[in-house]
């Protein structure tokens, strides 16, 4: 039964919302650029391990959001001691345990993100 108030109300509130509470933060671009500066100024024997670094770093700077918010879902699950589906009632529980401000509705669309992207490609190289 719809209020008065209608569709602004439970928007306020959270109802009706599809949007994930999840916000990805980059900084890959500052390490990058501290890197290619350090680059920039060293000796020779110091230039390949450099060159590999910011090459890393680049190369994580391109990950699309998708995949930095999958990555968060697998290591908090991983660090609850969770290893079934990413997407499964348990996996969303584990998810939400571990992230206790993380609305029902986020932790299983972040848990069906991360099973959608299957495992992580950084840690199976690992």
């Amino acid at each position: 039964m719809r209020t008065a108030r209608g569709a602004d109300h439970d928007v306020m509130f959270g109802r009706g919302r599809t949007e994930l509470d999840v916000l990805v933060l980059r900084d890959a671009e500052v390490v990058a650029e501290g890197l290619r500066e350090a680059l920039a100024d060293a000796p020779p024997e110091q230039r390949p391990g450099l060159e590999r670094a910011v090459a890393l770093v680049e190369r994580a700077a391109a990950a699309p959001d998708a995949d930095l918010r999958a990555r968060w879902v697998r290591e908090r699950l991983a660090a609850a001691g969770y290893e079934g589906p990413a997407d499964s009632v348990h996996a969303v529980k584990a998810l939400r345990e571990a992230a206790p401000g993380l609305s029902l509705l986020s932790a299983v669309l972040l848990s069906r993100e991360a099973a959608a992207h299957g495992p992580d490609p950084v840690a199976s190289k690992g």
